[in-house]
């Protein structure tokens, strides 16, 4: 291990924001700027982002960032990117941007369903996932099915945060923690294949995916041309980072076999580490991020993006609230739950279940008020969660207490909810940032301050708050999560109208 003091910088690319936090080697957050990003829905279920507005915010934080740390550029050690993971983002032949469309996209919805019914059993042997109709195989599918000038266009397929790190370095790779979180890997190998690609009906696209590499490997060095844009040292290595739900667990302190982590942001992420990947197909996906390190996973669009959209839609209309998300919490915590609670489906970007479900209130009454609806929303939230947790247990894996981390961890509402639904303990990291923080320990360990990912973890996270199940609950949640299943399973014929309906 390198003695020399210095900082790591971590970046954390999602769906919404970009931020870019300067730690120091014991993991406390020096410096932070953030920015959002803007979306556009071009039509009914895309969902896509300018790639030259995602850059542009990125050298802003970035240079935000230092100017506020105020420490010598030389003393930066290492630089590593965590960006959500699937979606679309495309370069030419040129490495010009062409497309960047986002992991809540449902475009393929029957692309997804047309290749599970035809291939999903020799995918699923093959990369340890079904297509879905954010993944990225299944949309580059699309893309050449539906837009074959696009896809002759098309240079290099990666992810949202491969975009940045090549603006940074120039190097055109992908890290094998979202190559396979995306299903374009042999399992567990970890290693492109041919026989995988045919199956999506991409056999011709081979030359389009980039150089693989692992989080912790170098992609590259800052250029002159990106330190003059963002303030960082030309020559300030740069590593291949991760797929931001495996950055998040390591930032929240899960890195050990069994250990589970939970993430209430725009997706509700439910995982627990192994040696060996979990077979399951009652299983989202496996990621490997190295050697006998894989991330069994259970996951959805269907968490606190519901929140995001609540609070924008209602809560900052004209300006209304100054904490708005703090509004939220305050006034559930007035609220006494109640059996006739109303009840909340998180379907607002469709299910794991079906593309085709949407969110909705039921069982509304004069007597509810705001609270009782932001409660069910969170209750809601959690309640999928807990079916994402069941389908980890039904495949075999073990799950036991668990790191919560995301936007929802920072409530002091939801941890406790979670934890009396779930049943289980649940500790809340220190660093509410656990992505940037995984992404900046990743870079410790490429450029030598650190001779593992343990030991990353083990000198840069801490735990914040712990929660214990309240006994008095138990039987008021299991009882509530029936409604809501029972609920789910009444409205999936009128969805399926709906859906119809729409296209």
């Amino acid at each position: 291990m390198r003695n020399k003091p210095g900082y790591l910088l971590g970046l954390d690319a999602g769906n919404t924001v970009i931020k870019a936090i300067l730690f120091d080697l014991e993991g406390n957050p020096i410096a932070k700027a953030a920015r959002d990003g803007r979306s556009s829905c071009p039509a009914p279920g895309y969902v896509e982002r300018d790639l030259a507005e995602l850059w542009a915010n990125a050298k802003q934080v970035i240079g935000q960032c230092l100017e506020k740390a105020q420490v010598d550029p030389s003393e930066i050690l290492g630089v590593g990117c965590a960006g959500h993971g699937n979606g679309l983002y495309l370069l030419d032949q040129d490495k010009a941007p062409l497309i960047g469309i986002q992991s809540l996209d449902t475009r393929a919805a029957s692309l997804a369903e047309q290749l599970g019914n035809e291939n999903g059993q020799p995918l699923h042997a093959l990369c340890l996932q079904k297509p879905w109709p954010s993944q990225s195989a299944t949309l580059l599918a699309w893309i050449k099915n539906n837009r074959p000038e696009l896809y002759a266009e098309t240079g290099t397929v990666f992810f949202c945060k491969d975009f940045i790190t090549y603006q940074l370095t120039g190097a055109l790779v992908s890290d094998v923690s979202d190559m396979s979180g995306a299903g374009f890997l042999r399992m567990p190998d970890c290693q492109y294949d041919d026989e995988l690609l045919t199956l999506y009906g991409l056999q011709d696209a081979r030359h389009m995916l980039p150089k693989l590499i692992q989080p912790d490997e170098i992609a590259g060095f800052v250029t002159e041309e990106a330190a003059a844009l963002t303030g960082l040292k030309a020559g300030t290595p740069v590593v291949g980072g991760l797929f931001d739900v495996v950055a998040s667990a390591l930032g929240s302190g899960a890195v050990k076999p069994n250990q589970a982590s939970i993430i209430a942001g725009t997706w509700s992420i439910n995982q627990v580490l192994s040696k060996t990947p979990v077979v399951d197909e009652g299983i989202f996906m496996v990621s490997g991020f190295g050697p006998e390190r894989f991330m069994n996973i259970e996951a959805s669009a269907t968490s606190a993006a519901n929140l995001e959209w609540y609070v924008r839609e209602f809560v900052e209309r004209g300006g209304h609230h100054d904490d708005p998300f703090g509004y939220c919490n305050a006034i559930i915590e007035k609220v006494t739950p109640k059996a006739d609670d109303p009840i909340f489906h998180p379907f607002l970007y469709g299910s794991g279940q079906g593309a085709h479900m949407r969110a909705g209130f039921y069982g509304l009454a004069g007597w509810h008020s705001e609270g009782h609806m932001l409660r069910a929303l969170f209750e809601g939230v959690v309640f999928e969660h807990r079916r994402h947790v069941e389908g980890l247990v039904a495949g075999g894996v073990e799950f036991g207490d668990a790191i919560l981390s995301g936007g929802g961890s920072r409530s002091p509402v939801w941890p406790q909810m979670f934890a009396d639904c779930l049943r289980a303990n649940m500790s809340v990291a220190a660093c509410e940032e656990t992505g940037a923080l995984g992404a900046a320990i990743a870079a410790g360990q490429g450029a030598g301050v650190f001779e593992s990912l343990d030991e990353g973890v083990s000198k840069m996270t801490r735990e914040k708050a712990r929660f214990s199940p309240n006994p008095d609950l138990l039987t008021h949640y299991d009882e509530r999560y029936e409604m809501f299943v029972q609920l789910k399973t009444a409205m999936d014929d009128f969805w399926t109208i709906q859906a119809k309906r729409q296209s």
